[in-house]
């Protein structure tokens, strides 16, 4: 059995505001998105991605997250969302994937590489399969909000019997645009939704009982926070499964 408490803390003096949720028995798929706003090919991804929750995949089934990467950056339009730690995780999933390619856009399903995005039937199919599988994780997500600016994001995760694996935890904002001035995507407006403002961990889940994981960090003042919401997973560090994942928009008025 693996448990882990994790917090990460914004400052929270008083508590205005908490809500939670619990993963179920069934497994919930991840889905990272691999962009940039430099890269010609991406916004069709960008959008697909937006629409998922209106075409049936709510948050029980599916979760995605859009990680934008900076290698696109010197062709003439520096992406404002992008983080070198994207592109060290699209080229860590890629080598667990025996694989030295990296692209934009890039989806990854639980952890494997997946081109089945464009055919609607097949990404419901694989979904589908996805979610008849019994969780091999469990996990709770909390966000306490005082109503000043600030939050708290906790998460407890069991994974039994699988290993050593660790837990990732992620803020993410929707309703982003972005007038692009120069590169590949220039005079185009660009919107873009479940983009990672905030990646923690990877978090071993063994041996925490007693000495939990603890952060304290700042609550940026361009973040929307009434479009922000937190993402939790489990994945098996060895060969990039993911194992259970569970989503939770911020609640209150922060």
């Amino acid at each position: 059995m693996c448990l882990l408490a994790l917090s990460a803390f914004f400052a929270a003096p008083v508590v205005a505001a908490e809500c939670s949720v619990s993963s179920g028995s069934q497994s919930v798929a991840l889905l990272e998105l691999y962009s940039s706003e430099g890269c010609s090919s991406c916004p069709p991804a960008d959008r697909w991605l937006s629409k998922l929750s209106t075409q049936g995949f709510s948050a029980d089934r599916v979760i995605p997250l859009a990680l934008h990467v900076d290698y696109w950056d010197y062709i003439g339009w520096k992406d404002r969302f992008a983080k070198p730690g994207f592109a060290e995780r699209q080229r860590e999933m890629a080598g667990l994937n025996r694989s030295s390619l990296v692209y934009t856009p890039q989806v990854m399903l639980n952890g494997r590489d997946y081109r089945g995005w464009g055919s609607a039937g097949r990404f419901a199919s694989d979904i589908a399969a996805i979610n008849r599988k019994p969780a091999r994780a469990n996990i709770k997500l909390t966000i306490n909000q005082p109503g000043t600016g600030s939050i708290e994001v906790s998460a407890t995760a069991q994974a039994p019997e699988q290993g050593s694996p660790v837990l990732y935890v992620a803020l993410y904002e929707n309703d982003l645009t972005t007038a692009v001035n120069a590169g590949e995507n220039s005079g185009a407006s660009l919107h873009h939704d479940y983009v990672v403002r905030e990646w923690l961990g990877p978090y071993s889940i063994e041996d925490k009982i007693t000495s939990p994981w603890q952060q304290k960090l700042s609550l940026k003042p361009d973040w929307k926070v009434k479009d922000m919401g937190a993402v939790a997973f489990v994945q098996n560090p060895t060969n990039g499964e993911v194992l259970q994942a569970v989503a939770l928009k911020l609640c209150g008025d922060a």
